[in-house]
């Protein structure tokens, strides 16, 4: 199975499905996951991550950081260091740990993507990470007034519309481990996550679109389920896809799962206050586009909303065990 992503939404699902990797040395059960892996976006520039980027010259640590995380099967301990944020100490307040120790790897490796496998083993994570592609790229969004906007902090913070995203330099080259693993993979996800800066901009990595359209395992698009400020505002479910599709130039998903189950009054109320709403499941529309939906109730509803992850989990091992069946 490969995971594609960034963000929250990426680290939640993982924490999902870990669960459900086969461990080291044992048989695998029915339902199971014998080899996971995370393929995820490297364009922060905000933070932490932001800051060791500029610092060190370095690709940005966060996102890979809380996969790692997502996926330990190590001590509460190690866990909780690897996630403590300093809130004090001068040039490292903000500074999270678990970043500063992959930049340490990095400096002493010489390879960001070897780093991530370093640290990776010493949480023991169930499953492989892997950076979109270890080449230095910047996010570049064409906005709906034809203003460009550099950057990933930049364009979360505009107010424009975003029409089209771009990566500079354009066409950075992938891992070959990530085109490996998807030619591999019985099942790939997208999502959840922002739909630019978090999955479009992996999509945009040279090579993936190609290796997805061709990829021989079910594809699954995990749909947001809020709204998103100029990233996804006012964009059904079926609109999410064809702005992926506007930038992948053909068709990749095979399934869709979304949520359709209400949100109770204080949370809309709570999100409306923020300018967002439940993205609208136009279920025809995504079937139109040859997208088979999965439908029900996968939200979880606390501080924020996020996905619930052994629900999602399910859904997607289900799909996983009737395609074996079939085959």
């Amino acid at each position: 199975m490969v995971a594609i992503g960034g963000g929250t939404g990426l680290s939640t699902l993982l924490r999902g499905l870990r669960r459900h990797v086969v461990a080291p040395g044992t048989e695998p059960g029915p339902a199971q996951i014998t080899d996971l892996a995370a393929v995820v976006t490297v364009t922060d520039d905000g933070g932490s991550s932001g800051r060791l980027r500029r610092g060190f010259n370095m690709l940005p640590p966060g996102d890979l950081r809380n996969c790692m995380v997502a996926l330990s099967e190590e001590e509460d301990l190690l866990v909780k260091l690897f996630s403590h944020r300093f809130e004090s100490g001068g040039d490292l307040k903000g500074h999270n740990l678990g970043n500063l120790f992959v930049a340490a790897l990095t400096e002493v490796t010489g390879d960001f993507a070897l780093a991530i496998q370093l640290a990776s083993k010493i949480l023991a994570t169930r499953g492989s990470i892997y950076p979109a592609t270890t080449s230095s790229t910047t996010l570049v969004a064409e906005m709906d007034d034809g203003s460009m906007v550099r950057g990933e902090t930049q364009i979360t913070a505009s107010k424009r519309r975003i029409v089209e995203l771009r990566l500079d330099p354009p066409n950075p080259v992938p891992l070959p481990e990530t085109l490996h693993a998807i030619h591999q993979a019985d099942l790939i996800t997208v999502g959840p996550g922002s739909l630019y800066t978090s999955l479009i901009t992996n999509l945009l990595v040279d090579g993936v679109s190609e290796a997805l359209a061709k990829a021989r395992g079910l594809r699954v698009y995990i749909c947001n389920l809020m709204t998103q400020a100029n990233e996804s505002l006012g964009l059904t479910a079926s609109e999410h896809i064809e702005r992926i599709y506007r930038h992948t130039r053909a068709p990749i998903f095979d399934y869709a799962i979304v949520n359709t189950a209400p949100f109770s009054a204080e949370t809309l109320t709570r999100y409306a206050a923020e300018g967002a709403s439940p993205i609208a499941a136009d279920i025809d529309r995504i079937e139109a586009l040859g997208v088979k939906c999965i439908v029900g109730d996968f939200a979880s509803e606390e501080n924020v909303v996020r996905h619930a992850t052994a629900l999602v989990a399910g859904a997607l091992l289900e799909l996983g065990r009737n395609a074996a069946q079939k085959s």
